[in-house]
């Protein structure tokens, strides 16, 4: 299973972020990985440059104490979790957790998606958690984060609060076993692995939904050029419904996932299939790909996955496939 080694998660340092920053911690926890802090915020006009260092100390004092809140959350749960959180003085952007010290780093300006996106690339960084902008209806994600979507290299976390305890988190992995790239087969492959990671540290119930149809049935029912009878129809759908089930259950068995797995076989086109689902599951966090053409700069996302994730109202892991390139370069 795939470990995270060099979490960043991404502050606008204005609000209360302890509901990201607990999942931050909890997943730099549980993989022993290094979490690294970038505050991102507009720049001061030339007028206010003598309130800088009052401004910036201010937005660290909101990071630490989001930290402070999600570990309240975290240590009841976790007797072993006891520290103090403390800024160093002598350097305010080091934040000393326990034993742990986590550097934070400031970006001020304008773009902020790409200023995050260079960031993720100039460090290696894994992975990217980030609060998800508030949203109005509660359902998709604003600009910022639709940009980090389409255009950050590593795996995005965009989280939102979760009322659960951890042991209750309902997890769920979406995947397409029919993909006819390779790229796409090891996409799904690298889904299923990090999902049961994933839920192996909150429930330890993953569920799996894929989405089949047959999009000839109507043309054969109702093209007044064939006398096809109903029978024969009903024949041909229940046969691509079989083989469709068999691709999804010989994926599971490829991804050699164990624990508990719940796999869900529904019928209907994913846009509109996967957030009903979700909605009516109550799924709390959806972990699924985002489709993109191998090796070729601005082809990020599917128009699937792209109306899936405008109607979640649930927090969202998504991964790329092997071998994106972002349009956003380094340097």
């Amino acid at each position: 299973m795939k470990k995270f080694q060099r979490i960043l998660f991404v502050s606008q340092g204005l609000t209360d972020e302890s509901s990201a920053m607990k999942q931050a911690l909890s997943i730099a926890g549980n993989n022993n990985a290094e979490l690294r802090i970038l505050l991102v915020c507009p720049g001061l006009p030339k007028e206010m440059r003598d309130y800088k260092d009052k401004y910036e100390s201010s937005l660290v004092d909101q990071v630490k104490q989001s930290i402070q809140s999600a570990h309240d959350v975290l240590k009841p749960g976790n007797p072993d979790v006891s520290m103090d959180i403390e800024v160093d003085s002598s350097d305010p952007f080091l934040i000393r957790y326990g034993k742990t010290t986590i550097q934070v780093e400031l970006e001020s300006g304008t773009t902020p998606a790409v200023r995050i996106i260079r960031h993720v690339l100039k460090n290696a960084h894994d992975l990217l958690i980030k609060e998800a902008d508030p949203q109005e209806g509660g359902k998709g994600f604003k600009a910022m984060d639709m940009e980090l979507l389409r255009k950050c290299p590593c795996p995005v976390m965009l989280s939102r609060p979760i009322s659960r305890h951890r042991d209750q988190i309902r997890v769920a992995v979406a995947v397409d076993p029919e993909s006819q790239t390779p790229e796409g087969r090891d996409l799904s492959l690298s889904l299923l692995g990090i999902s049961r990671s994933y839920a192996d540290t909150c429930s330890g119930a993953l569920h799996i939904i894929s989405c089949w149809d047959y999009e000839f049935e109507y043309s054969l029912r109702h093209n007044p050029w064939m006398t096809m009878k109903d029978e024969k129809v009903d024949e041909i759908v229940r046969d691509y419904r079989n083989q469709s089930r068999t691709a999804l259950d010989n994926l599971i068995q490829q991804a050699k996932i164990s624990g508990k797995t719940h796999s869900h076989h529904v019928r209907g086109h994913a846009d509109k299939v996967i957030p009903n689902w979700i909605e009516e599951n109550s799924i709390d966090v959806l972990i699924m790909g985002t489709v993109a053409r191998r090796g070729i700069p601005g082809f990020t996302i599917g128009n699937t996955a792209e109306n899936i994730v405008q109607k979640l109202g649930c927090s969202l892991l998504a991964l790329k496939p092997n071998g994106f390139i972002s349009p956003v370069k380094a340097y």
